[in-house]
């Protein structure tokens, strides 16, 4: 009763299964056996982040950081067209969909030049500080590090809300005394950072704050590498993860740097 055109095994079971075993003969057991004892396919094979393909990309980027650091360090007079450069660059990476590894490099690049260039300046006033500045990052860095993979510090949405909340206010703070300095309102080289309260230099108050901050966005960008390997996200993923930790080490550094040249202010 039923119409004859609809009696092959593709219509009467499941039109793609009927077709494949039509097709596709069992495989044998020797077959069986060699699939059996192949490796399993690991995040790097299903083109997945990993923590070893993200630390080799982010000590490539530091790397070139590096260079770009020796570069301005003898030759300072390029530390503010990098900054400039920098700033661009990390508007570009900060709102481009996919992220351009090619992007990532050049921004440790010109940021490396314009550390390398504002270090040599400070250096030159007072020697040393360059290398009580990375000294300083480099324990922030590690300590933050280190708390994080033991669980004692993690992100949560309350501290990042209080993290945005501060950053917006730092923001402020920071394009007022720039343009008090820029405009000559001030003949302080740190603007209303020199400014005393209670007899103490409001930028070393302002920098102890900073400081923390940015060693909560580090735990930021730890935990975000941690939640994609975790969730298997795309292998690109990893070059975000690595910019956000370039700028955030940057940005610590600087910090530092200008504390360090505050506390010396009076030598």
């Amino acid at each position: 009763m039923s119409n004859p055109a609809f009696n092959s095994p593709a219509f009467q079971l499941n039109q793609t299964s009927a077709i494949a075993n039509r097709v596709t003969p069992a495989p044998s057991a020797e077959q069986l056996n060699e699939l059996y004892g192949r490796p399993s396919a690991t995040p790097a094979d299903t083109d997945r982040m990993t923590y070893e393909d993200t630390i080799q990309k982010a000590v490539g980027a530091f790397a070139i950081l590096a260079v770009g650091a020796a570069i301005g360090w003898f030759l300072p007079f390029l530390a503010i067209p990098a900054a400039i450069a920098g700033f661009v660059l990390a508007l570009v990476n900060i709102f481009k969909k996919k992220t351009v590894p090619g992007l990532v490099l050049a921004y440790a690049a010109v940021q490396g030049v314009f550390v390398g260039g504002i270090s040599a300046i400070f250096e030159q006033m007072y020697a040393g500080i360059a290398v009580q500045a990375l000294i300083g990052t480099g324990a922030v860095f590690v300590t933050t590090l280190l708390l994080f993979r033991s669980g004692k510090i993690r992100a949560s949405k309350r501290a990042t809300k209080v993290f945005l909340i501060a950053m917006v206010g730092y923001a402020l703070f920071s394009l007022i005394n720039l343009g008090l300095i820029l405009f000559g309102a001030t003949d302080q080289p740190f603007g209303l950072r020199t400014t005393e309260v209670f007899g103490v230099p409001l930028g070393l108050i302002l920098g102890v704050l900073v400081v923390l901050l940015a060693a909560y966005s580090l735990v930021l960008d730890f935990d975000a590498v941690k939640r994609g390997v975790e969730n298997g996200a795309p292998r690109q993923f990893a070059w975000r993860a690595v910019f956000g930790i370039v700028l955030t080490v940057v940005w610590l550094y600087i910090e530092i740097l200008r504390i360090l040249a505050i506390l010396r202010g009076g030598e």
